[in-house]
């Protein structure tokens, strides 16, 4: 049987520096600082002072963002908290995004107001430059600059849900929200490693599909990543030696009756093919209208084959053998189609 041994708490000093001097009460009281030391040293003219409730800078002198920060998380992950455990809350909206480093935004030291994301049974109230938000769901973070974040797409979420709000136009800022720049900036940069997919779904939950702005830009987004996974698919097609596919054909039964519209269509060999669907459906009931053309295509014996960018970024040889294995094999007792060209 293997002992773990228990590592030391690091020492004042030491936890003074990795959290840039910001501490919690909790903090130095484990370390065996007395309340009326604190208090003292936070008399005006001390060599300490109180940024938020129970939380301390040990230094005198304006606060630096990071500090501003640190004091925000602190602040809503305490609850007596050791340090190293500060799943309890998450840095969200314009405040993550300037720590991202996102160019549309302003840059840290303009961020006037830090939106911070807690477990909804969390019993916390605004305090200072502090917003709290609340969600039901488990929170994830990431790790910037020793800062618990959100990811890249829940910040973008929460900073557009605040920017299309009244609030925005009641906080005085001068130009129209940068939907369009963050939400580019968020697909563009792969070190955030965000997908088009992910921005799409965590938008959706969050309900900002309805903002006409928001869906303009998410749909250019979609389009645009959906146009470069097809022309892979093409370069495919032509590598694996295959006919040249009909693109996003519209098919119909004989007597009329609507089918579907995949992205690529083998009339010859009854096999069609449908990139990344989830990038044209930002609503449940487009899911459903593309789901239904699928199963509509199986019913009727087209072969479909279901083909993601992820998975051609990773094994497009493999992606380009089933394309050639489903032509070869074609569809199954296809029921007679009318193939109409758009």
């Amino acid at each position: 049987m293997s002992y773990r041994i228990p590592t030391p708490p690091p020492s004042l000093e030491e936890l003074a520096r990795r959290q840039q001097n910001v501490v919690t009460a909790g903090q130095l009281r484990s370390r065996g600082v007395p309340a009326r030391v604190v208090s003292g040293h936070c008399r005006r003219g001390g060599p300490w002072q109180r940024l938020l409730p129970r939380v301390y800078l040990l230094q005198c002198g304006e606060p630096s963002p990071e500090q501003r920060m640190w004091a925000a998380l602190l602040y809503a992950a305490q609850n007596g908290r050791e340090e190293g455990r500060r799943e309890g809350a998450v840095i969200t909206g314009a405040a993550a995004l300037a720590l991202y480093g996102f160019a549309a935004v302003p840059r840290l030291p303009a961020v006037t107001g830090v939106d911070v994301l807690v477990p909804r049974q969390r019993r916390l109230k605004d305090a200072g430059e502090v917003r709290i938000r609340r969600t039901e769901r488990e929170l994830v973070a990431r790790s910037v600059h020793g800062l618990a974040c959100a990811p890249v797409a829940r910040a973008v979420a929460d900073a557009l849900r605040e920017w299309t709000s009244a609030e925005w136009t009641a906080g005085g800022v001068a130009g129209p929200p940068p939907v369009r720049e963050v939400l580019s900036e968020a697909v563009r940069r792969p070190e955030l490693r965000c997908s088009v997919g992910e921005l799409a779904a965590e938008l959706a939950e969050s309900g900002l599909i309805a903002e006409p702005r928001v869906r303009a830009v998410l749909d250019g987004l979609l389009a645009a990543e959906r146009d470069r996974v097809l022309d892979r698919v093409g370069e495919l097609v032509d590598e694996w030696l295959l006919p040249v596919p009909l693109t996003s054909p519209e098919l119909r039964m004989r007597g009329g009756t609507y089918v579907a519209v995949p992205d690529l269509y083998w009339p010859q060999a009854g096999v069609a093919v449908e990139v990344d669907s989830e990038l044209r459906c930002v609503s449940e009931g487009e899911a459903a209208w593309v789901r239904g053309g699928q199963h509509r295509m199986e019913y009727l014996g087209v072969r479909v084959v279901y083909v993601s960018g992820a998975r051609l970024t990773g094994d497009a040889d493999a992606v380009g053998a089933e394309l050639r294995e489903a032509f070869r094999l074609g569809g199954t007792d296809v029921v007679e189609l009318l193939v109409t060209e758009r």
